[in-house]
């Protein structure tokens, strides 16, 4: 790893787009390759599953060397050369789209594998950020967690998608919950859109038999809004260019939002009441018709039954990419639904709340623990004595090494409520440390910390497992654990004296 780090460093640093977000690149940079990047011990001999180390049956592969090498060996990759055809068509790969938590592997790790292969890195590699809850990251021992399945069987695969989408900002966590998913239908989804295309249809079918006749009469406003639509279309692709999703959609709706104000502007309620205005109102009508069916096509991407159910009732199909620039490919004379379908209902939220607590009730409050018999008020040196451990000689406590470890990786122990097993770097070598934090650490919340470290502890077995040194805790008064952590500029294997 450290032959190959300037190599890469020099890589990303001609390559800006290589690591996005930009927050992710500076990251990766100023935590791990500048302060100086260690090797990486490639195997495993603290469990059995993984794939055998040919020389050594002690040892396994290393999950992250094993899992990376798929991108290219699911390819037909072969070191000898003899590499498939699909692997000359489709690598370099134009983007690994992975969670910001492995963004270390995909980023460092794999790009060094394959500078070791003399093979191209991937084109760029975003690390997205987290959907959480206002209150912190979601978490099973919490009751906290919102199932994707849930929310499907109450409002549809659909709506789903697009909360998720537009919840999800390009570089910070979104957040998630019931209110707001069921804000974004009623707002955006039923009110925005349903609500267009329902009132679009109706007003065909009311004031002009069905059909949708372009007649030609044109005014000012009727320029602005195709030149509005056009914009909104090139934001759309701009946006999916930089993989910013959530803004993507805000454009396309910003479409619907449009067509909208011109309902307001033209007024086809008022139009209809006069004879003499019909060519106006059936060209209002045409504009909208034909504006909602780009909307819907750019839609296509992001909720496809929607999109499709939009231009089913008008009649219509979707647009190729290449038509949506143009405005006024409707085929004039085509007929509407006579019977236009709710897209989204609105959603009465105080009813459909109360139908969530019961159906996916939170996790239940602990049961109190019984009370303990009162015990006589100690004095303040009393009680503080009773926390102070047997006094050291300062040759005593020199006997302990403490250094500065950096968490490498993560996982946690099989069948074991409390520990985690972690990879710490230290200096030149990497110690195998179990912990009993699962309660109060993910894996993913323990990667790329500095952690305060015992290294010279014996080697014990926990569950199973070596573990070759200390991570440093503090402790509440409510047995909440806390590791000690230090500054990110502090190397790893710094001594603590």
């Amino acid at each position: 790893m450290s032959k190959y780090a300037p190599r890469l460093i020099e890589y990303i640093e001609k390559h800006p787009e290589f690591i996005q977000p930009e927050s992710r690149k500076n990251e990766m940079v100023n935590t791990f390759l500048k302060p100086g990047l260690q090797d990486l011990c490639v195997s495993r001999t603290s469990f059995k599953w993984g794939i055998p180390v040919d020389f050594d049956p002690k040892h396994v592969v290393y999950v992250w060397i094993d899992a990376l090498s798929n991108y290219i060996t699911g390819l037909g990759y072969d070191v000898d050369g003899n590499s498939s055809e699909m692997f000359k068509k489709y690598w370099p790969a134009d983007l690994h789209l992975i969670g910001k938590d492995i963004l270390r592997f995909h980023t460092i790790y794999w790009p060094i594998m394959l500078m070791a292969l003399d093979l191209p890195l991937p084109k760029q590699v975003f690390g997205h950020p987290w959907l959480i809850q206002s209150d912190g990251k979601m978490s099973k021992s919490r009751g906290n967690v919102l199932y994707a399945d849930d929310m499907v069987d109450l409002f549809g695969v659909d709506a789903v998608r697009y909360f998720v989408l537009h919840e999800m900002p390009y570089e910070n966590d979104g957040v998630v919950s019931w209110e707001l998913l069921i804000e974004r239908i009623n707002s955006d989804l039923a009110n925005t859109l349903g609500n267009l295309v329902n009132r679009t249809i109706s007003m065909v079918n009311k004031y002009s038999g069905g059909v949708v006749n372009n007649a030609g009469v044109a005014e000012e406003v009727d320029a602005e809004l195709k030149d509005s639509i056009r914009a909104y279309r090139i934001h759309v692709n701009e946006c999916m260019e930089k993989l910013k999703c959530a803004d993507a959609l805000t454009e396309i709706f910003n479409i619907f939002r449009r067509l909208n104000k011109y309902i307001d502007e033209t007024m086809p309620w008022v139009l209809g009441k006069d004879e003499t205005k019909k060519d106006r109102l059936d060209t209002v009508l045409y504009n909208l018709v034909e504006g909602i069916t780009i909307g819907a096509s750019l839609l296509a991407s992001f909720l496809p039954e929607t999109a499709d159910k939009i231009v089913a009732q008008l009649c219509t199909e979707k647009r190729k990419v290449t038509e949506l620039g143009t405005f006024g490919l409707y085929p004039s004379g085509n007929s509407v639904t006579a019977s236009p379908e709710i897209l989204f209902a609105r959603i009465d939220t105080e009813k459909m709340l109360e139908e969530i607590a019961v159906r996916f009730p939170s996790k239940e409050p602990e049961a109190p623990k019984p009370e303990k018999p009162a015990q006589p008020e100690k004095s303040e040196p009393d009680r503080i004595a009773a926390v102070v451990k047997e006094q050291l000689t300062i040759e005593e406590f020199d006997k302990m090494q403490l250094q500065v470890g950096q968490i490498l990786s993560c996982e946690e122990v099989p069948k074991s409520k409390k520990l985690l097993c972690s990879q710490v770097q230290v200096e030149g070598r990497v110690l195998q440390i179990v912990s009993g934090i699962k309660n109060y650490y993910s894996p993913e919340d323990m990667v790329g910390r500095k952690v305060v470290v015992i290294t010279n502890l014996k080697p014990a077995k926990l569950a199973g497992i070596e573990s070759q040194g200390m991570l440093l805790c503090a402790e509440d008064p409510e047995g909440k654990l806390s590791l000690l952590t230090t500054d990110r500029d502090v190397p790893a294997g710094s001594m603590i004296s």
